[in-house]
């Protein structure tokens, strides 16, 4: 006579809707994804490393696959966060992973701080919203790998009209013509202009080149009654401004 059927006898039945088991060890970053999502919402996003704010983005661009390898991959290749946003489309397929399409997410992320940060800078005179700019110009041009001389040209409130990069250069030089810095002011109506370029070796101390191009501008401005407030100098490691350096 066959025995009644147990309940132990179901328990050892295999499971045929979850398929034959199988004892493949999961990859080491199982679950990963979704515990750095867990910990972002409960520590708040400040509180994570760069690699792991950088990691939340990749995911998004990349939806399959541990992205932490390239987070820190990006980050050992550009120097920080700052440098990854600030690389050139060009610079960022150079890293093994990088493609066209994720270079150009990591270039609309940068984009959207650098308008936001411009937006605090347009609504309020710029002299009184001094930090603002700071951080504005520092979004702007701390990671560029090619000097860059910019404008900004303001009205007789000191609120900016334009913001224009006049001239791109080499990595330790860009031509500065001070005639057309004075007929675009002129053009735009300034008042006053802010001078701004960038040193791609990281270090914002004014060379005698930027001294002597400040002195210039200022001589060829004066006449037509326009004010040159100052000029930033930007780096990786600030903001030098000639004006605080009594250099101008």
């Amino acid at each position: 006579m066959a025995r009644p059927f147990a309940v132990e006898d179901a328990a050892a039945q295999p499971d045929l809707w979850r398929g034959r088991p199988t004892s493949e060890p999961k990859p080491h970053y199982a679950g990963h994804r979704e515990r750095l999502r867990e910990r972002a919402e409960a520590g708040g996003l400040a509180a994570l490393p760069d690699y792991e704010v950088l990691e939340l983005f990749l995911f998004r661009s990349i939806p399959r696959g541990d992205v932490k390898p390239l987070a820190k991959q990006l980050l050992a290749r550009f120097g920080s966060l700052g440098g990854v946003l600030g690389a050139t489309a060009e610079e960022l397929r150079t890293v093994r992973g990088v493609g066209e399409a994720l270079a150009l997410d990591l270039k609309l992320l940068h984009e959207a701080g650098l308008r936001t940060a411009r937006e605090q800078v347009a609504r309020r005179t710029v002299i009184s919203s001094w930090t603002a700019l700071l951080a504005y110009v520092k979004t702007a041009m701390a990671h560029e790998a090619r000097e860059q001389f910019r404008v900004l040209f303001l009205d007789k409130k000191n609120q900016l009209i334009a913001d224009e990069v006049m001239n791109r250069g080499t990595v330790d030089h860009a031509p500065v013509y001070p005639r057309e810095v004075v007929r675009r002011a002129l053009e735009l109506s300034a008042s006053a202009i802010i001078l701004v370029h960038n040193h791609p070796s990281g270090d914002p101390t004014p060379s005698s080149p930027d001294v002597e191009m400040t002195r210039q501008i200022v001589d060829a401005a004066r006449p037509m009654r326009i004010s040159v407030h100052d000029h930033l100098v930007v780096g990786r490691d600030g903001v030098a401004s000639l004006k605080a350096l009594g250099l101008m």
